[in-house]
């Protein structure tokens, strides 16, 4: 699987709005066929910082690229952002969260 992980500064008047901004955005790629999980998480140190972790199957990271939601999402996001997103973008074997091996409730 293509997995990816991306963290968006946002400028503080927009990180209260942040999400709202990018629903469209998230419910379309999690219907994308070959998308396993979208999930956004706020930074519990910098209110203004947002993660996005994300995974597809390893043919639909480009279909999902150039699909019009996603366009149109970078466009949308750019007046809300501080600084470049920066990203973790790797290709791993699997296609599902495996079991944490240090902790096991049963």
């Amino acid at each position: 699987m293509i997995f990816i992980v991306v963290r968006f500064k946002t400028k503080p008047d927009w990180s209260e709005r942040w999400l709202d901004l990018v629903h469209d955005f998230t419910e379309a790629t999690r219907d994308e066929p070959g998308n396993l999980w979208f999930d956004w998480s706020r930074s519990i140190d910098d209110p203004s910082e947002f993660v996005l972790v994300e995974a597809f199957r390893d043919d639909a990271a480009e279909a999902h690229v150039n699909s019009a939601h996603f366009q149109t999402a970078m466009r949308e996001m750019l007046p809300a952002l501080a600084e470049t997103p920066r990203i973790i973008n790797t290709t791993v074997d699997g296609d599902s969260w495996s079991r944490m091996g240090e902790l096991s409730v049963d």
